[in-house]
This record gives structure tokens, C-alpha cells and sequence, in this order.
């Protein structure tokens, strides 16, 4: 089975092509920093390069720019390809079956300085919101009312 989920943001704005029969190929990396720190206590950051195609990738290039957060869902894909100079280049990336777009437009596309002027936008700007405590009480049906009896020739197996 071949299958990545991913969540990060773009490094760069997508870039989007179209093939010789006119389908649309959009182009972008996202970066995911890892779970745990290192040896200097800061994470590393991996940078994934993703590709998509037909009307998603319109979409793509349309809705998001770099700094904004997606989900991928899709396949890991190696291909090569002989450059100008004669050398064999081996590329792996990912095939996006699926982008969600988990930010609203503008929220977090570009992060600007107090003079209007665009940054280089990094994982650690922002970590802030990564991760967000959400408060559950105890008892999470709470709400539903009365408890629902049921006996085990309800239950399917």
C-alpha cells in the first residue's frame, strides 16, 4: 500500500503548468517539522515536494499561497529524468490525491514585516498554532440527554 497524509505549509507560492494536452500540473513543497527536538533542542524540518494535477491544481494555484496550511493525501511517487547536462536526476515526491485547504484566504498566506514587505515565511513562525488545546469534559454526551439503553441483539456483530 502506498499512501501519505501530510499537514504543513507552502514554502513558496504553487507553481502551475499545463502539459502538451493542455492538462493543468501544479507544483509546490510544504514544510512539517518533526515530532521531536534535537541534540540543540529545535526541531527539524522536513520539506516535501507535492504535485497535482488537473482541476484541483487549478485550485490550488488559485486558493492558497506560501505560508498556507493543507492537508495532502495521496501517493509517494520516484521518477527520473535526464537533465541538459546528460545527468540522470531521481525525484521523489507526492502525487496529491486530495488538498484540503485548512486555512481561510489571507488568514496565514504571507507574513509581512511592519513595513508591508513581504518575509521569507518558515515552520517556526507558526508553531503558535500548530497545536490548540481543546477543553472536553468529562462526560462529552452530556448534552444528549436521557442515556440510551441498548442490549446486545442491538448490537450488529
Amino acid at each position: 500500500m502506498n499512501k501519505a497524509f501530510l499537514i504543513g505549509r507552502l514554502t513558496r507560492d504553487p507553481e502551475l503548468r499545463y502539459s502538451s494536452s493542455n492538462a493543468a500540473i501544479v507544483n509546490f513543497s510544504i514544510a512539517i517539522d518533526r515530532q521531536y527536538t534535537n541534540s540543540q533542542g529545535t526541531r527539524d524540518t522536513d520539506f516535501i515536494n507535492i504535485v497535482a494535477f488537473q482541476k484541483q491544481a487549478e485550485n490550488i494555484k488559485k486558493y492558497i499561497t506560501k505560508g498556507s496550511l493543507v492537508a495532502v493525501d495521496g501517493r509517494i511517487q520516484t521518477r527520473s529524468y535526464d537533465d541538459k547536462d546528460g545527468k540522470r536526476v531521481y525525484v521523489t515526491e507526492v502525487v496529491a490525491d486530495r488538498v484540503q485547504f485548512l486555512d481561510t484566504k489571507g488568514s496565514n498566506s504571507n507574513v509581512a514585516t511592519s513595513d508591508n514587505a513581504e518575509k521569507e515565511v518558515s515552520p517556526a513562525d507558526f508553531q503558535e498554532d500548530a497545536v490548540k488545546e481543546t477543553n472536553v469534559s468529562d462526560d462529552v454526551f452530556a448534552d444528549f440527554g436521557n442515556s440510551i439503553e441498548i442490549s446486545d441483539d442491538d448490537i450488529a456483530f
